[in-house]
């Protein structure tokens, strides 16, 4: 998924999710056609598919857990606050100390766990609030420390995990044409701030930039995106409509759409994705806000996964 920092919602994604943008964003401009239109559509289908099958993608997370003022021991045996993955670490690998809004890192299995390719030292870690965390490797496993607000978290990753050995493929709705839908962009001057839920119970506030509006089914409808930061400032969308909790993920959908071009931006729906919370309960996704609901069916894009660990509304408040 992909490159937008998780920390949108209070995750808003990681980019979470964003490495995602580059799967996911990256809607050509202009009108595609018959064939071309549908050559478009798989090859971006591959790149999502591939990156959720990815040695570091969304499918291969394990556990998240949160840290509490002190010390939080990690490793194998059961007694740890966090257990690593039986056979895949010391019993009594190390432990994170988390002290006001800094976490430091204690390394008991020396040699064993590394960072960045050299061997873990300890000391103070970089969280994803700084952008690329320090990743801790042991074998198979690795972990890195998160912010959501003002928490923080350990998330732990295998790319040996049976959600990704297992991942059945994705399911979509046939490509659609009428979906994919030039849309009129409004900016806000300023740019106002919206209230973003997250699965976590929480709300954070967000950038919006503007209002785009478009049509479907010989009605105009609206949806408030966010800015995309960096790279190719792409619009960032949170939408349910009224697939959401039966045909598609109940935690509604992702869209990317380019840059505007003046006030004409393109919604290719074919290409709405699922959040990563529709394939593992240790993600922290943010939710559509109420303004993004929509009372008519999308059927494009991405459908839910068959194996998603709540096909229906995600749990919220979740620990």
């Amino acid at each position: 998924m992909i490159g937008r920092r998780a920390r949108l919602g209070a995750a808003v994604v990681c980019a979470a999710i964003l490495a995602a943008a580059a799967l996911a964003g990256g809607s050509e401009s202009g009108r595609l056609e018959g064939p071309f239109f549908r050559k478009s559509l798989k090859e971006w289908r591959d790149r999502r598919a591939a990156s959720l099958r990815s040695e570091d993608g969304w499918l291969t997370l394990v556990g998240l857990h949160w840290l509490e003022p002190g010390e939080t021991s990690f490793g194998s045996d059961p007694s740890n606050r966090i257990v690593l993955p039986e056979g895949k670490a010391p019993a009594r690998a190390g432990s994170f100390v988390l002290e006001g809004s800094r976490v430091f890192a204690r390394i008991l299995a020396e040699g064993q766990i590394t960072v960045e390719g050299k061997r873990a030292a300890g000391g103070e870690v970089r969280t994803d609030e700084e952008g690329d965390p320090d990743v801790f490797r042991l074998g198979t496993v690795s972990f890195h420390v998160i912010r959501r607000g003002d928490r923080f978290a350990v998330r732990v990753k295998d790319s040996k995990s049976p959600v990704r050995t297992g991942f059945s493929g994705l399911g979509y709705f046939p490509p659609d044409i009428a979906y994919r839908v030039t849309a009129r962009f409004v900016p806000y001057d300023p740019p106002k701030s919206i209230e973003i839920p997250n699965v976590l119970g929480g709300v954070e506030t967000q950038t919006c930039p503007g209002i785009v509006r478009f049509e479907l089914e010989g009605k105009e409808w609206t949806l408030e995106p966010l800015q995309e930061s960096g790279g190719r400032g792409e619009l960032f969308f949170l939408f349910k409509d009224a697939t959401s909790g039966k045909e598609t993920y109940g935690g509604g959908r992702f869209l990317y759409a380019e840059r505007p071009s003046g006030s004409r931006v393109v919604l290719d729906f074919n290409r709405a994705f699922n959040p990563p919370c529709a394939f593992t309960p240790f993600a922290t996704c943010p939710l559509p806000p109420k303004q993004n609901w929509l009372p008519i069916r999308i059927e494009a894009g991405e459908k839910a996964y068959a194996s998603s660990p709540g096909h229906g509304e995600p749990s919220q408040g979740r620990k």
